[in-house]
């Protein structure tokens, strides 16, 4: 079956897929460009290759690679096998989510402004709810997109039955799930049944352009409600057409995956 989370990207990831690793850097930074990408704080994006030895930062890296982009605009962007992919994935998530993605790196340069200045040698301060939300919507998001109001109560209500078996049509008709984090692009090039996304639903049509599903969730993107975590766990491939096994009404009686949780009325 085709992998309907890496629609957004396929063309640019087939173009990709015939190009080393130092080259592939060099063509995400030309579609930086040619689309005219910048950060909220007015510079140009660019995609600059770099060694790295693997795919999880320390948080003092991460403090100098959030502030690197907004200060400069440049996006390190690993090279090296144990990380390309990852980053990969964060280029191709900026050339898909321009608005929404700068937004985050905002919100990430905001907090990191307003911190004290640390004594040398202590590392930095803790992230604080915030940046721990935006690194979390950052790596992991979905985008629940869709305007029937009875099945976004399902999803955040754990109604599985519900959501993906009586109501299974209406959201194959009236839903767009994207895959928004890096790292659960990662984890789905090798897909197992308890991925979980951390779920954001924006209600638009199923079939927004990816435009303005981007420009609405960077508008949705506010502190209040990113920090206080609005999101809904997604077992992803629970999706319809995500997983050809989610075909049987019995996919969804699982509950070390489908879990049931409480109840909870969406932040406002």
């Amino acid at each position: 079956m085709t992998r309907p989370w890496l629609a957004p990207h396929a063309a640019r990831l087939a173009e990709l897929a015939q190009l080393c690793a130092s080259a592939r850097v060099e063509r995400l930074d030309a579609w930086a460009r040619e689309a005219g990408l910048r950060t909220e704080s007015g510079r140009a994006l660019r995609f600059v290759a770099e060694a790295g030895d693997g795919p999880v930062q320390a948080a003092s890296q991460r403090t100098a690679y959030e502030t690197r982009i907004s200060e400069t605009g440049e996006v390190a962007t690993r090279i090296d096998p144990a990380g390309a992919r990852h980053d990969l994935y964060n280029a191709l998530a900026w050339l898909a989510w321009p608005r929404s993605k700068a937004r985050l790196n905002a919100l990430h340069s905001a907090v990191l402004a307003a911190e004290p200045a640390r004594p040398a040698g202590t590392g930095s301060a803790p992230r604080g709810p915030l940046r721990d939300a935006a690194t979390l919507f950052d790596e992991n998001a979905a985008l629940w997109v869709g305007l029937d109001a009875s099945l976004e109560a399902a999803l955040r209500a754990f109604d599985w039955q519900a959501l993906f078996v009586a109501g299974r049509a209406r959201v194959e008709q009236g839903v767009r799930v994207h895959a928004f984090g890096h790292a659960l692009l990662e984890k789905l090039d090798a897909p197992f049944k308890a991925i979980t996304a951390h779920a954001w639903p924006l209600r638009l049509a199923a079939d927004a352009p990816l435009p303005a599903v981007d420009e609405a969730l960077a508008a949705s993107l506010e502190p209040g409600r990113l920090a206080s975590r609005a999101f809904c766990p997604l077992p992803v491939m629970g999706v319809p057409h995500w997983c050809d096994a989610n075909r049987d009404p019995a996919f969804y009686n699982d509950t070390a995956v489908f879990r049931p949780g409480r109840r909870r009325a969406p932040p406002r």
